[in-house]
């Protein structure tokens, strides 16, 4: 229990690198990296790359190009899609490189893990936001948009400066995700019903 209690920063990071990858992959990479750069945290060393001037370029160029893809529904719903390869990997990439240091099995359990909080994390975002998109105003999907983009440099922070409670508030957050994509599904069901009647 005390070396769990050690390491709890490092849990808190990892984990929140794998949430915000689900949510908002290079804006997660390109906070972290800018913090790191301006001297406002200290990252694990096996991601001290991320404060490196060509990846917080890149990371930059693909946080403004996804900022505008996410406040377009129908490019937000396929940029969803494609990133559905690519959020759930990185996250499990990330959380890994936190523990790094730690051996392999460590690694690899953080690796785990953390893919499944990526997952959890942008399966909600990709299904709330598939069915918000269907709404026909325009303003809702571009007001959760702008939440979801607050909701990344928020959490990191929190993440760093206060690891317990980030853990407590994503542990929150696994449980509305559960509910939420419970209700999906059951959406889902539902239609196909309605469809199969028609």
């Amino acid at each position: 229990m005390e070396a769990l209690r050690a390491h709890l920063p490092e849990i808190a990071v990892a984990a929140a690198l794998a949430w915000a990858s689900g949510l908002r992959l290079y804006a997660a990479l390109f906070v972290v990296g800018l913090a790191a750069r301006l001297g406002w945290i200290e990252l694990p060393p096996h991601l001290g790359l991320l404060a490196q001037p060509i990846v917080l370029g890149a990371s930059a160029l693909m946080t403004c190009v996804e900022f505008f893809a996410d406040k377009l529904p129908w490019l937000d719903s396929v940029w969803d899609a494609v990133h559905s390869l690519i959020r759930i990997p990185a996250g499990a990439a990330l959380a890994a490189a936190v523990f790094a240091d730690s051996g392999a099995a460590v690694a690899l359990a953080a690796a785990i893990l953390g893919g499944g909080v990526a997952a959890g994390t942008h399966l909600a975002k990709a299904g709330s936001r598939a069915a918000i998109n269907t709404s026909p105003e325009p303003f809702t999907n571009g007001i959760v948009s702008l939440a979801e983009d607050g909701l990344v440099p928020a959490g990191l922070w929190l993440a760093f400066v206060h690891p317990v409670a980030f853990l407590v508030l994503l542990l929150v957050f696994v449980v509305l995700a559960l509910l939420l994509l419970r209700q999906i599904l059951r959406g889902l069901g539902s239609l196909r019903r309605r469809l199969g009647r028609a």
